[in-house]
């Protein structure tokens, strides 16, 4: 047995994209602010603010990862926010541990980071469920819409 599928949208008539809601707009816009300010967070804690040696660290090397998913974000790429809202909570944990273990003004910045990994995993998370909603729903009213019997035509 095999299922129907629906018939594909041609291009010229395809639907608004889900992405283009102002919701799903505003939690773009936090994952990547977010996701910034977790970069140069990093940055400036391992080489201005609270190094771990006089002069900076490698440790200024950890926000590489953080680099990668920020054009997928900004194309905005419903796989990247996916997979972000994981790695996100590597440094969650290393603020974690830091601001436990740190003295000030490290353990502070540690804070910092823990605030910006939670709203990055929060806009993650928001987004991708506002879009599947809004995809849900587009499906849902063009599937009746398809289903509705036409008028009969006029004689």
């Amino acid at each position: 047995m095999t299922l129907p599928h629906p018939p594909a949208a041609s291009p010229a008539i395809a639907p608004v994209l889900p992405a283009t809601h102002p919701a799903v707009q505003r939690s773009r816009w936090l994952a990547v602010g977010s996701l910034l300010g977790l970069i140069v967070l990093g940055l400036a804690w391992e080489l201005v603010l609270a190094p771990v040696r006089p002069g900076g660290s490698l440790l200024a090397l950890k926000v590489l990862p953080l680099c990668i998913p920020l054009a997928g974000l900004l194309k905005n790429r419903m796989y990247t926010y996916r997979w972000v809202s994981l790695l996100v909570w590597l440094y969650f944990t290393e603020g974690v541990v830091r601001a436990y273990g740190d003295r000030f003004p490290s353990n502070a910045l540690a804070l910092l980071e823990v605030l910006l990994c939670l709203s990055l995993f929060a806009a993650c998370a928001l987004h991708v469920r506002l879009r599947l909603r809004h995809a849900r729903e587009l499906a849902a009213s063009q599937a009746a819409a398809a289903s509705s019997p036409t008028a009969p035509p006029a004689a």
